[in-house]
């Protein structure tokens, strides 16, 4: 186990329509504790899988306007995720920065690939076909991943490769994106900022 401090941050927001509460260990992996509640089980399955193969630690806990739809619950995790994993990650120093990972499940394969650029940018494309998954529009997850993106301060490019069920394709694409991201974040033991610029 390493020595070195764990990479955390706890984070409230709170607006009209969402009252959300995050707390991340990016390297939780050696007690790891998730506990994810929106209120839309499918997208608790989709954090669940990012932190579980990303080897955090994470509490996301949401209360939204469901009675509206699934837009702001969805949106607004996936903001308050971003800003988080942003805080707890810290100045980006003696971090790989590049991650890249294909997962498979049954018939879907999906491709991530990550930048911890400290500039915000997604590209996604999971050819999901379906209009929902249980309770969460299709539409929703790509805005999920890309609003998390956003507000990480990082580059996504996610593609499901192939597949032809809509949740192995969406679970594929969140399982990927967490070992990019792992891959992405793990320490080298230096103290160097991965860029020719000097800083990201």
């Amino acid at each position: 186990m390493s020595t070195e401090e764990a990479r955390t941050a706890s984070i409230s927001r709170k607006t009209n329509e969402t009252d959300i509460q995050v707390a991340i260990n990016l390297d939780g992996k050696f007690d790891q504790q998730i506990n994810v509640d929106t209120g839309i089980g499918f997208l608790d399955h989709m954090y669940h899988a990012l932190a579980k193969h990303g080897g955090w630690s994470l509490t996301l806990n949401c209360k939204g306007d469901l009675h509206i739809d699934d837009h702001h619950t969805a949106e607004d995790t996936g903001i308050a995720l971003g800003m988080a994993f942003k805080q707890a990650l810290g100045t980006p120093k003696g971090i790989k920065r590049f991650g890249s990972a294909y997962c498979p499940l049954d018939e879907a394969l999906a491709r991530s690939v990550v930048d911890i650029s400290g500039r915000p940018f997604a590209d996604i494309n999971l050819n999901l076909k379906r209009e929902m998954i249980g309770a969460l529009s299709t539409e929703m997850i790509p805005h999920v991943l890309l609003s998390f993106a956003f507000a990480a301060g990082i580059t996504l490019h996610v593609d499901v490769l192939k597949g032809t069920n809509d949740h192995h394709k969406a679970e594929s694409a969140f399982k990927s994106l967490a070992v990019a991201i792992k891959q992405a974040v793990e320490r080298t033991g230096s103290n160097d900022v991965p860029s020719t610029k000097g800083v990201l």
